[in-house]
């Protein structure tokens, strides 16, 4: 198994003085892009703060800080706005090793290729839930249980 480590750029959008670029760890089962909260002094006033409740990899629950929105730039990717979360780490021979989560890769574009260790374009991004029911034929008695519901005139 190895690692693929990626250089992010992010800009705080309220304050676009305040950028910063760092090489982050491709972590697909993590949902946000991830900084230390040591680091959110450096991205200036955020729109938007949030706290909010995480598992962590090893089950601890623990409390996060989302921030943005960020322009978010994954090095030879579309930059994409999204936001931000600080946690409190605990840095590594005093190294702190931000985390870009699957919300980001996926609004970029990105697929991981494992096998070679690098992120690779998506052929196409996934739109299959715009087409639920594609054509006219398509009978009520096969669409799901939900859609067969019927709605009162409030709907």
């Amino acid at each position: 198994m190895g690692r693929i480590i990626s250089k992010v750029a992010v800009e705080n959008v309220f304050a676009p003085d305040n950028a910063m670029t760092v090489n982050a760890l491709v972590d697909t089962g993590a949902s946000y892009l991830t900084f230390p909260l040591a680091w959110k002094q450096k991205l200036g006033a955020f729109r938007s703060e949030q706290e909010i409740e995480l598992q962590t990899a090893t089950q601890e629950i623990t409390k996060g800080i989302v921030c943005g929105p960020v322009m978010v730039t994954v090095e030879g990717f579309r930059p994409v706005y999204n936001e931000l979360l600080f946690l409190d780490m605990v840095p590594d021979k005093g190294e702190y090793e931000p985390l870009l989560g699957y919300v980001v890769l996926e609004q970029c574009g990105v697929s991981v290729d494992m096998s070679e260790h690098r992120l690779v374009p998506m052929k196409y991004m996934d739109a299959k839930f715009l087409h639920s029911f594609p054509t006219p034929e398509f009978s009520r008695s096969q669409r799901p249980r939900w859609e067969r519901i019927p709605r009162s005139s409030a709907w």
